[in-house]
């Protein structure tokens, strides 16, 4: 009895691991938000913007420690024979010296055209435009995502169609042969039946490559392993996005206000404009303060090695000034230059608002495109249908060649593609108007 006992225990370990095994093998069905968050955390460009911005910031700390003084330290040890100076004494001799010095210097720049000053605020505004670019960086992916996804939903339905279309097909084949061997019909009717078949078994491998291709461009985005199973969720196609109800000139000036890319533009001109600064400071004369403390030993000397630092121990302060008079037009073609860059940043920030707006106008007519292609097709799909289920019945009854029920289903198939396109370009550019007015993307 216990032996009984003991191997239904094991069979039911078994059967238990084996069913979550199974469970835990499921792939995970990737909804829309899903594949923006971990492409927000995973995507190498992201990645790549994200370490630009850290590049940044290290580049803005770097410009502040420029206020700062240096301090170097030193040391040195001679040995000279013959005729020489004493490096301690400065004293003319014909001896063997060694000699010993040590000495900590430093130096600070009080004053440098206001070049420290506004080379730091420049690296400020360029780490606020490494943010902003990041963020650039962050929409374009989510934008991607989108477009990718909803392909993806679009191949994956045109795949029920194309199955479906050639389930429809294999059964006229099956009543033509019958038809055919009963004599109600010639060959060429039964072989256009066999035609199209094949044609519709091509389509639905056609279907699936351009789902699995749809699939690998998301895993891209994604940052997926090959390897790695991705499903993603079917959306809600009872969502009224028909009527559309906006004006384009108040979704443009919402973007102006609020995409990165601007922010972008504005603080380039900003940065070009410290530049500028930056080298007009050349004209102006550099003050630097400096200081050292060394001391020194040398074998001459009867003192000790000790007695000898004390003695020796100096301290020396001064000011530096240094007044530009010529520098070859140097400090001229950097203002030029800088000037010229200000007008260059001032037609990009005009080409990023042609370019935005370009994007608003053409989203906006799409949206307007689909939206009446939508009802147009949708009327174009239930019509087809029912004059297919119709040449479906004549041909079932003997009324029907081959070739008429052919351009029958034909058109059915053209009408649904049509109606699934569409609903799917519908779905987009009304997502799109919404990311451009800063609004979430929700499927």
């Amino acid at each position: 009895m216990k032996l009984y006992i003991i191997i239904a225990s094991l069979i039911f370990v078994q059967f238990t691991f084996a069913q979550e095994a199974s469970n835990n093998s499921k792939p995970k069905i990737w909804s829309l938000d899903d594949c923006i968050a971990y492409a927000l955390e995973n995507n190498i460009t992201v990645k790549d913007a994200s370490l630009n911005t850290s590049i940044s910031e290290v580049d803005y700390s770097k410009a502040k420690s420029s206020r700062l003084p240096d301090l170097f330290g030193s040391a040195s040890q001679n040995f000279s024979s013959g005729n020489t100076i004493d490096p301690i004494t400065s004293d003319y001799v014909t001896d063997q010296i060694n000699s010993t010095n040590v000495g900590i210097n430093s130096s600070m720049t009080l004053f440098q055209g206001n070049q420290i000053n506004n080379q730091i605020k420049q690296n400020k505004l360029l780490l606020e435009q490494s943010v902003f670019q990041e963020e650039v960086e962050k929409n374009s992916i989510v934008l991607s995502l989108l477009e990718t996804y909803l392909q993806t939903l679009y191949s994956k339905e045109s795949i029920s169609i194309a199955e479906n279309n050639l389930a429809a097909s294999e059964k006229e084949v099956l009543r033509a042969k019958a038809r055919l061997d009963a004599g109600s019909i010639a060959l060429n009717d039964y072989t256009e039946a066999q035609s199209q078949a094949a044609t519709n078994k091509y389509n639905v491998i056609a279907a699936k490559n351009d789902y699995q291709q749809y699939i690998i461009e998301l895993k891209q985005l994604l940052e997926l392993s090959p390897l790695e199973d991705l499903e993603i969720e079917t959306i809600n196609e009872n969502r009224d996005l028909i009527n559309l109800e906006l004006d384009k000139i108040a979704i443009y000036s919402k973007a102006l206000n609020f995409m990165p890319e601007m922010s972008v533009s504005m603080l380039n001109i900003a940065a070009n404009e410290k530049q500028l600064d930056i080298a007009k400071g050349g004209y102006l004369p550099t003050l630097s303060l400096t200081g050292s403390v060394g001391s020194g030993y040398t074998s001459i000397n009867d003192n000790t090695f000790s007695d000898q630092f004390d003695v020796n121990f100096n301290q020396r302060i001064g000011l530096s000034l240094s007044i530009p008079i010529f520098n070859r037009n140097q400090t001229k073609a950097a203002v030029k230059t800088a000037t010229i860059n200000i007008e260059k940043a001032q037609i990009q920030k005009q080409s990023t608002e042609k370019e935005l707006y370009k994007k608003v106008e053409t989203a906006y007519q799409n949206a307007l495109s689909a939206q009446e292609q939508v009802i147009a097709s949708e009327a174009s799909k239930n019509a087809a249908e029912q004059s297919y289920k119709l040449a479906q019945k004549k041909y079932e009854l003997g009324d029907l060649s081959t070739t008429d029920l052919v351009i029958s289903q034909n058109t059915f198939t053209n009408a649904q593609q049509n109606y699934l396109q569409a609903k799917y370009l519908n779905i987009l550019y009304h997502q799109l108007l919404q990311f451009y007015q800063g609004n979430d993307i929700k499927l």
